[in-house]
């Protein structure tokens, strides 16, 4: 798919609580080709520091390009800062995408840690018709984690809640949600995002009982094109780079 780098113009910068932000660009050329799963790569400032472009999966893409964020280091921070009418540099829409479900799927369920939220409302509104079931199981850190998920709750997802403090929902990993989920690996099919251990944990559920899983795996990217080699993985079938042969794998293929 050919890759547009182009400067295109913030429509909003949301807090949606208070850790998470929500960055609404207007790219209507991204916003035609990009798929869910696939990601964009923006430079936060016109200085040389910090220097790399910082990749974010792409959150949504209606009327405009949104990216899901928290700012914790100096590029997000400045990211944060950044009001409508702005102009960023992005590159995109970048890596390969999640598999459509396959045929007889009555159920999808997206299991995201933290930040690894961020693929699953573009996917949800591309499932929001197909006829099966969606099921998001979220695990965050605490209360100040967690937002209210009213678009995924507009498409008809179900979702449920756990925290590392319990001050919301259930108190522990995402792994206590998982009773949520049919074990029935034929019409079954689970997507995730999250940190290493999360999707470990995942990875051995999706094993044990025989379910499909795609993982969106999440690394610290430079050039995200391939070349640099920094985001590479151990897999099965040897090493591969997150942003060029991903970020989207079978479960199964990830050596975590």
């Amino acid at each position: 798919m050919p890759k547009i780098q182009n400067r295109f113009e913030v429509v909003a910068n949301r807090k949606l609580c208070p850790r998470f932000y929500c960055l609404s660009l207007r790219a209507p050329s991204i916003r035609a080709k990009v798929l869910p799963g696939q990601f964009v790569h923006i430079r936060v400032t016109e200085g040389l520091e910090p220097f790399f472009r910082r990749p974010f999966s792409v959150y949504r893409a209606k009327s405009t390009v949104d990216v899901f964020y928290e700012p914790i280091g100096p590029g997000t921070r400045l990211l944060s800062q950044k009001r409508p009418g702005d102009e960023l540099d992005v590159l995109g829409p970048l890596g390969n995408s999640f598999n459509p479900p396959p045929k007889g799927t009555k159920q999808v369920v997206m299991i995201a840690g933290g930040i690894g939220i961020a693929p699953f409302l573009i996917l949800s509104d591309r499932l929001k018709n197909k006829g099966c079931e969606m099921i998001l199981l979220y695990g965050g850190r605490t209360k100040a984690h967690v937002y209210p998920m009213k678009e995924f709750k507009q498409n008809g997802v179900k979702a449920f809640v756990s925290t590392d403090d319990g001050s919301v929902g259930v108190k522990g990993r995402v792994s206590e949600l998982f009773k949520k989920i049919s074990l029935d690996p034929k019409t079954t099919m689970l997507y995730t995002c999250g940190p290493h251990a999360m999707m470990h944990a995942v990875q051995r559920f999706a094993r044990e009982k025989g379910l499909r899983c795609e993982a969106s795996c999440e690394e610290v990217m430079a050039c995200a094109l391939g070349a640099c080699l920094g985001c590479s993985i151990r897999t099965t079938k040897g090493f591969k780079t997150v942003c060029y042969d991903g970020p989207v794998f079978d479960i199964q293929e990830v050596i975590f």
